[in-house]
C-alpha cells in the first residue's frame, strides 16, 4: 500500500470517528461538517480506485 492509500484510508478512518462521536454528543453542526468530509474523502477515493471497507451512514 502506497503512502497516499495508506494516508486517505486513515483520514476516512479519523473522520468516521469524528462523525460517530459528534452524534453521539448531538453536535449536529459538526455532524453534518464531518459527512461532508467523508463525502470528499470516499469520491476521492473511488477517483483514485482506493477501495473502502467501511461505508457511513
Amino acid at each position: 500500500m502506497d503512502a497516499f492509500t495508506a494516508g486517505l484510508l486513515q483520514r476516512i478512518r479519523a473522520t468516521e470517528s469524528d462523525l460517530t462521536h459528534a452524534r453521539e454528543t448531538g453536535d449536529d453542526f459538526l455532524a453534518e461538517v464531518e459527512e461532508a468530509e467523508l463525502d470528499d474523502l470516499h469520491r476521492l477515493a473511488a477517483e483514485h480506485g482506493v477501495e473502502v471497507g467501511a461505508t457511513h451512514a
